[in-house]
């Protein structure tokens, strides 16, 4: 799980904000707190993320992404790290940026850290937490290097980290150097954090899911109970050579391991997948099956359904993983897009109403859809707010933070007034060009 997650210098975010997942002192929808006994801590599942356009919510996101990407996938020797510092002062674009992670993982928790530029990894750090003490399982300062001297194989460790290029992080260097004692953490960049952009397609969706699949009558019920006019999926087979040519087919039968998939780049917008079985290569489309007024099932492809049909398809994965309550953090920007105010709810009060004590996934989004932002949903603490100020610089502030919301309080018509910010400073009036004012 996540508990705290914080940046500085990234995009829009000129000083350090943070996303905090632990929960405050408030009463409401108690049921929806993941209790951490060891810990004594309560923590968050949902952070909903308001603001006006360019306000900094999806640059939040893509913070998360790129320090998911930086520690899953780095950049090849000497390629430049990716990283987009604040640019509207005259300052910040020549520091550093600073990103920091506190995470449980298997009831220990974890802070990682680091400081990078453009040309290379500044700093890292490595902490263990437990309720009375931290422990320093390693520390990067430039050439400098400190190892706690619990962790086994030290030689190994110093000889990976005299191998770690500047602009990689250890973390990332150990792992591939088949050192186990930071895998864990690198394994939760990797695998339990899960990011969906607003163009994301539900890749591997079609390769995935069949008849046989745990998620297949999962997906078929909530589809129809979403009002999403499909009665049905359907996997329909079709020749590998009407999606790739031929003699990529024949490379893909020579190369492909046994069950391995090949992934499109177009074509898995539309349920098409391709992959290896019984040593020959396989393409098949799934379709949403819709009825006709006799009853008959009548095939569709997904380019012929609805935005927000797809989009649901892009999401319903997602949330169907994220009511199984294993651990891992689910992140959609723009969880709104093309979707009705009262899907985007069922979604989130479904997931919201079968969590226990015990449960672990989480989810954070951003949202414009103010009709989602009731107190009969979230928890004060579950809302939060992106505000662009006049430097260009954006802050991120929870609603729990503002004095004047009260457990009674229509907080919509509070958002909307103004008074919690992150909302657009529209002129209501626009002064003439200077061309039209010469003519007048």
């Amino acid at each position: 799980m996540l508990l705290r997650f914080s940046v500085e210098n990234w995009m829009s975010f000129r000083d350090e904000v943070t996303l905090d997942l632990v929960a405050t002192r408030e009463e409401q929808h108690s049921n929806h707190i993941a209790s951490i006994a060891k810990h004594g801590l309560k923590l968050l599942p949902v952070a909903a993320i308001y603001g006006a356009n360019a306000s900094g919510k999806s640059n939040l996101i893509k913070a998360l992404r790129f320090a998911q990407q930086l520690v899953s996938d780095p950049p090849k020797p000497d390629a430049p790290i990716p990283v987009s510092p604040f640019r509207l002062d005259g300052d910040s674009s020549n520091r550093p940026t600073r990103f920091r992670f506190e995470i449980l993982i298997e009831e220990m928790i974890y802070e990682y850290r680091f400081t990078v530029t453009s040309s290379k990894v500044v700093d890292e750090y490595l902490k263990r937490i437990s309720a009375t003490t931290e422990e320093l399982l390693f520390r990067r300062e430039g050439e400098d290097f400190k190892l706690a001297e619990k962790i086994q194989e030290q030689d190994e460790h110093r000889f990976a980290f005299r191998g770690t290029n500047e602009n990689q992080l250890y973390l990332t260097n150990s792992v591939s150097q088949k050192l186990t004692a930071f895998k864990s953490v690198f394994d939760w960049f990797q695998n339990r954090i899960r990011i969906i952009l607003p163009d994301f397609r539900f890749r591997n969706l079609s390769s995935n899911i069949n008849e046989t699949h745990p998620l297949f009558s999962k997906m078929v019920e909530r589809l129809c109970s979403l009002d999403s006019g499909i009665a049905s999926l359907r996997q329909m087979d079709v020749s590998p050579e009407s999606i790739v040519p031929k003699a990529l087919v024949d490379h893909l039968t020579s190369t492909l391991k046994e069950g391995q998939s090949f992934p499109g780049p177009f074509w898995e917008a539309d349920g098409l997948s391709v992959r290896k079985e019984n040593g020959a290569i396989v393409a098949r489309r799934l379709a949403p099956i819709h009825q006709n007024e006799l009853g008959e099932e009548i095939p569709f492809s997904f380019a012929e359904e609805s935005d927000g049909t797809r989009r649901l398809f892009d999401l319903l994965p997602a949330f169907l993983h994220l009511e199984e309550n294993l651990p891992e953090v689910y992140v959609i920007d723009e969880l709104d897009r093309s979707l009705h105010s009262l899907l985007t709810r069922n979604l989130l009060e479904h997931f919201l109403s079968v969590r226990t004590g015990s449960s672990q996934s989480q989810l954070i989004f951003t949202t414009h859809d103010t009709q989602l932002m009731t107190q009969d949903v979230f928890r004060r603490d579950e809302l939060w707010v992106t505000e662009r100020d006049q430097s260009g610089a954006s802050k991120l502030v929870a609603f729990s933070e503002f004095k004047d919301v009260r457990k009674d309080k229509d907080i919509r018509k509070s958002y909307l007034q103004g008074r919690l910010g992150g909302i657009p400073r529209i002129r209501t009036s626009i002064p003439p060009c200077e061309d039209e004012a010469s003519i007048r």
